[in-house]
């Protein structure tokens, strides 16, 4: 009878299914894990919204609607690609839209290139279901093998400059100016940068002192301290605070399945390097991260590899198709589930945990619309700051290090693309590793590659193929 028992209760089939005996964990600790993950990456609930809306404008609907769409979207994306990584992948590790690639579909590809926003989801749609296949045949070690290393650990850096001065110019603390393309703003007469500076050194702060969730109780406290000012009648309504706030808005069709409408509009050359950048960024910030985090918390093999690295591979992908269907960009691993990892998670139980604090958080969605988007961009410089920590990673000796490695990272922010700055150090890597005499470490595939990107600007260039 005793045994029955057990056998119905609750905690006893989850420590069972996600076998905490074998990780040596508990109930309790997963669920304190998952709600430290889901508290330190809760911010891209905000942000996501915030950088998207720059791109996306649906007809009939006002700006704070579609706001409230994408953050939606944005919330059962990470739901679904958390939930596959607890199930299937049985791994602590949480996920969501991707900080850098949202930024390169809204200011880069829809803004910039003038590809249409319906268009940059079918690029994204495309790229996880090339991302499912090729996870689902084992063909990881190939694509590793066919991108030069200099370009695979300066992404992260690069992508880090990009988001730092993406974040200062939206938060009004640098500005265009002709002479030297940016200058800093006159912070002290313009009352956004003045909160959004505060806020940002506040949040700082707390990152110092190792707050959990500084991000987004830095994010919450200037959103109020912009508020407060507004209602004190300091500022005018509309400076540091909504001018008007939108009635909730739970109804997502407008934006869910306009990938479809996408495949008609497109150019196929500015396509597949759209398809391409989502991909290569997607692929080594998801295996960038698993690998790092999986260090942390002990999962590595004596082969420094993950051990059926293909299972949270595949949930990365998986919630990126579902995102792409929805409307919101890439999916990814957060490295923020280290936070979760070092409060003891082991198992998928944490990731199911961050997957259920995601879903309540839909009943916050009606708030989401007063938070003003100064406040959310400040994490995007935080976000940034931090992984600048790439630069580490690059061996600055070997020419070809230093020169496609320094290429990736500097032309990223330079020419606002993350596409660009990987083809700045593709297109570098294989001339000056032969030059170095070294050419027979060259794979081939990486000559064609740096061929096919030197064929794209020419004919971009030359006008034979229009890229914007």
């Amino acid at each position: 009878m005793q045994h029955m028992s057990k056998s119905r209760d609750p905690g006893s089939r989850l420590a069972e299914y996600f076998e905490f005996e074998e990780y040596e964990t508990d109930l309790r600790t997963e669920v304190i894990a998952g709600a430290t993950t889901f508290l330190t990456m809760s911010y891209i609930i905000l942000v996501n919204p915030a950088i998207l809306s720059e791109a996306i404008e649906i007809e009939g609907y006002t700006d704070q609607e579609v706001f409230q769409m994408i953050a939606i979207a944005t919330i059962l994306a990470a739901v679904v690609g958390t939930l596959v990584m607890a199930f299937h992948a049985n791994r602590p590790f949480g996920l969501a839209p991707g900080m850098g690639l949202n930024a390169y579909f809204a200011f880069t590809v829809v803004i910039l290139l003038g590809v249409p926003w319906e268009t940059a989801l079918a690029a994204v749609f495309v790229e996880g279901i090339i991302f499912m296949a090729l996870t689902y045949f084992g063909a990881r070690r190939y694509i590793i093998e066919l991108f030069p290393a200099p370009v695979k650990f300066a992404v992260g850096a690069g992508i880090g400059l990009f988001l730092l001065l993406l974040g200062l110019i939206e938060m009004n603390v640098i500005v265009a100016y002709d002479a030297t393309l940016v200058q800093l703003n006159d912070v002290a007469t313009d009352p956004v940068a003045l909160v959004a500076l505060g806020g940002l050194m506040f949040t700082f702060i707390l990152y110092a002192r190792g707050i959990t969730g500084a991000i987004i109780i830095g994010i919450i406290t200037t959103a109020i301290a912009g508020w407060a000012l507004t209602l004190a009648g300091i500022v005018e309504r509309g400076v540091l605070a909504p001018a008007q706030l939108a009635a909730p808005q739970y109804d997502i069709t407008p934006l869910a399945g306009a990938f479809l409408e996408g495949f008609h509009q497109i150019d196929p050359a500015t396509f597949v390097l759209v398809v391409f950048t989502f991909f290569f960024v997607d692929f080594f910030d998801t295996a960038g991260t698993l690998i790092g985090v999986s260090q942390f918390g002990g999962f590595l093999d004596e082969e420094g590899d993950l051990p059926e690295m293909e299972k949270p591979l595949m949930a990365d992908a998986v919630g990126t198709t579902f995102g792409a269907i929805i409307g919101t960009s890439t999916v990814t691993t957060y490295i923020e589930s280290s936070t979760g990892i070092e409060e003891g998670g082991r198992t998928g139980m944490t990731a199911l945990t961050v997957g259920v604090f995601f879903l309540l958080s839909l009943a916050a969605v009606p708030l989401i619309a007063a938070i003003p988007q100064y406040a959310s961009y400040l994490a995007l410089v935080v976000v940034g700051i931090i992984m600048l920590q790439g630069v580490t990673d690059l061996n600055w000796e070997p020419p070809a290090w230093l020169i496609s490695g320094g290429l990736t990272i500097t032309v990223m922010p330079l020419t606002a693309s993350i596409a660009d700055g990987l083809a700045a150090g593709i297109i570098s890597y294989p001339p000056i590793k032969t030059a170095m005499g070294e050419g027979e470490d060259v794979h081939p595939g990486q000559w064609v590659l740096a061929a096919a990107f030197i064929l794209y600007y020419y004919i971009s260039a030359g006008g034979i193929i229009s890229s914007t």
